[in-house]
């Protein structure tokens, strides 16, 4: 199976993680939350599949097209 890894659009902070490690998601859901600005911005799974990994922990600081998540399709 191929694996995607999901980049932060973004900086900010992570804010929530909501699909952890094993989470079954579908294309376009959430799989954590960045704040910056007092704007909450969801990112989002490129593609069905598993969360393999998570590369950021809630409060972590990130940079625009740090990857923080990697899921492998299928």
């Amino acid at each position: 199976m191929s694996k995607r890894t999901v980049k932060s659009e973004i900086a900010g902070t992570v804010w929530k993680i909501e699909a952890p490690v094993g989470t079954r998601v579908d294309l376009d859901d959430t799989i954590m939350i960045l704040e910056s600005m007092k704007m909450e911005i969801p990112v989002l799974s490129p593609c069905r599949g598993t969360v393999a990994e998570i590369r950021v922990a809630e409060t972590d600081a990130v940079t625009e097209g740090q990857p923080v998540a990697v899921v492998e399709a299928g």
